[in-house]
């Protein structure tokens, strides 16, 4: 493989490049230490190297594609489809990180909608995908990397993290489910022979996505008739495999649990998935370890800056839910759950808040951009597409904005409202 330029690695980066130029700026006032050691959350790391090692492991054999079209396949009217593809997107959230579900199921998705017939429906069944994977992850420890550095961070019990975000996920639940039910269900412009014109240029398509393996995978069921919109039998499932990964998972969720140490779980990882495929650690996000780590040297810096904490500190035992919120609108939510951790004992607010945060602004879940990224490609891969009005980008962005904006709005009113 070509090594990447550096402008081309710094646009595939980029968040890690901010992360390390904000912790490299907070070293000029934090100068380099013994402390700086302290920084460093371990168990962490480990556990999100664990998970998305694993993740990457079912993925790359097919696990997750398999479950996803046999659930998709039992599906045939615009709102049933709609709901499969937008809840097996929540579904997966909770087992494999919002972006490793949103990296999964986009591709499927705008396949299974071209193929079926149904591409005015992807703007909306994109946005909802992507606030399923950011809202509705938010009930399992292991579903977002902010709820996987907090619940270690704190030392929290399962009880009670569940207890916390329970009313905040199933308001997420609920809102997802009405407004796909709603959008599925509008009307859109009768054309012509569309589910023909939607299998025609698919040659054409998969001459056009030689260089994007996510999307070739999927070509094959948008080349499928309007009633069986995923009717491809997947390759057989290696069941050694598969059960080596369902121990290897069972280990990670044990070391998040704190049941397990972190070290046997990461030494059982990676020497299991080391012999049995390459691929998964070569798939797992370096990146995001690495922004981390910057992330932790950033935010421990700033903490031990007095006049910062002086301010900060208060602002959080006051505002803790809005602060979070709004800081996860501009930073992110996983930075903003690093770096206000430093300055709060009510992990409760600032859990809440920075998962809630991840709906509201594209930057407010990182994962909001592989969404943004993926729906940009669609009139590349499927050219029989560039004529459908309702995928102009411009479309897009806006009603991710209205849907983002109103979810938050209504997440920080409920959530205000039962303390």
């Amino acid at each position: 493989m070509k090594p990447l330029s550096p402008v081309a690695f710094l646009r595939e980066h980029a968040v890690l490049a901010v992360s390390a130029v904000a912790a490299a700026a907070s070293m000029v006032a934090v100068p380099p230490d013994s402390a700086y050691w302290g920084y460093f959350d371990g168990k962490t790391l480990g556990c999100l190297f664990c998970v998305l090692a694993v993740a990457s492991a079912l993925r790359l054999m097919g696990a997750f594609d398999r479950a996803a079209r046999a659930v998709i396949a039992r599906f045939g009217s615009p709102r049933s489809l709609a709901l499969a593809l937008v809840l097996t997107t929540a579904a997966l959230s909770c087992v494999a990180t919002n972006d490793m579900a949103l990296i999964m199921m986009l591709p499927l998705s705008a396949a299974t909608l071209v193929g079926a017939g149904r591409a005015r429906l992807i703007p909306a069944v994109f946005v909802l995908q992507s606030l399923a994977a950011n809202l509705c992850g938010m009930i399992v420890p292991f579903g977002n990397p902010q709820n996987l550095y907090l619940y270690s961070y704190y030392g929290l019990h399962l009880g009670d993290f569940l207890r916390i975000t329970a009313l905040p996920f199933t308001v997420s639940v609920v809102g997802v489910v009405a407004a796909t039910w709603w959008l599925a269900g509008r009307p859109g412009r009768k054309k012509a022979s569309a589910s023909a014109r939607a299998t025609q240029g698919i040659v054409t398509a998969k001459a056009s996505v030689s260089s994007a393996p996510a999307a070739r995978a999927a070509i094959g069921a948008a080349a499928e008739p309007a009633t069986a919109p995923v009717p491809r039998r997947p390759m057989p499932l290696s069941r050694r495999r598969l059960g080596a990964y369902g121990v290897l998972l069972a280990l990670t969720l044990l070391a998040v649990f704190r049941v397990l140490p972190i070290a046997v779980a990461v030494a059982a990882v990676a020497a299991t998935l080391a012999a049995l495929d390459r691929r998964a650690l070569a798939a797992v996000d370096w990146s995001l370890l690495a922004t981390f780590a910057c992330f932790f040297v950033f935010a421990g810096n700033l903490a031990r800056i007095p006049e910062l904490a002086a301010w900060l500190g208060p602002l959080m035992d006051d505002h803790g839910l809005v602060i979070s919120a709004g800081a996860s609108q501009v930073i992110s939510n996983v930075p903003a759950a690093v770096l206000l951790s430093h300055f709060t004992d009510a992990w409760q607010l600032l859990l809440v808040g920075v998962n809630i945060g991840g709906a509201g602004t594209l930057v407010g879940s990182l994962a909001s951009l592989i969404t943004l990224q993926h729906f940009t490609s669609v009139r590349k891969v499927f050219p029989q597409t560039r004529d459908v009005p309702e995928l102009s980008t411009g479309r897009f962005l806006g009603l991710f904005t209205l849907l983002n904006v109103a979810f938050l709005v209504i997440l920080l009113v409920a959530c205000g409202l039962c303390g």
